[in-house]
């Protein structure tokens, strides 16, 4: 694994440190990079984000990085809102988004017991065989920090409930997501991460 060239595209986003820790227990040493060039030469791409849609799209534009990803041939991971801005838009805003995967996201919806934004453990619940989700069990748990959420669709490898079911990881060819954050979810989070970092 240590042989893995990985990017981590620079967002703006907070939460950048946690990530390459999480890396390096594996193994891994990542790049922090908004260069086309070092993005388009990584093994492995991962997108994350933190904050608003709207700024982070504002972002990838303003440095042309949003034609780069959707244009890469190798493996890329988003994270928390860099899952959801693979998606076609956000209700956030609204924003158009990547358009990788079809859909928007939309805001979840508070209750009395569930307060938005959605923040700390909750189970994912695999609904479909994938490298991603390998060695992972219906029940495990895993860490979320949100306010919107992607729907349950075609692309949909795991669901989360947090008062109706949303996607908590999606997969279309090689784009993968994840909604919940893998750097702050302990052995499952580690387990992701390296799923990934073993596809190909």
């Amino acid at each position: 694994m240590s042989a893995r060239s990985v990017v981590i595209v620079a967002t703006g986003g907070a939460n950048i440190a946690s990530l390459v820790y999480a890396l390096e227990r594996l193994g891994v040493r990542a790049t922090l990079s908004a260069e086309p060039e070092r993005i388009r030469d990584a093994s492995h791409v991962i997108l994350p984000g933190v904050g608003a849609a709207a700024d982070a799209m504002r972002r990838l534009r303003e440095t042309t990085l949003d034609r780069v990803i959707t244009r890469l041939p190798q493996p890329v991971l988003g994270i928390c809102l860099g899952m959801q801005l693979l998606f076609d838009a956000s209700a956030e805003g609204p924003t158009p988004c990547l358009g990788i995967l079809p859909g928007r996201v939309e805001r979840l919806a508070a209750a009395p017991d569930r307060p938005v934004p959605h923040i700390g453990w909750n189970t994912i619940e695999p609904c479909v065989d994938s490298p991603l989700l390998e060695g992972l069990r219906a029940g495990d748990r895993a860490y979320f920090v949100h306010s919107y959420a992607a729907p349950v669709s075609s692309a949909t490898l795991a669901t989360t409930d947090y008062g109706a079911p949303f996607s908590a990881c999606v997969r279309r060819d090689r784009f993968f997501g994840v909604q919940f954050h893998p750097e702050r979810s302990a052995a499952v989070g580690a387990r992701v991460l390296a799923n990934f970092l073993g596809v190909d």
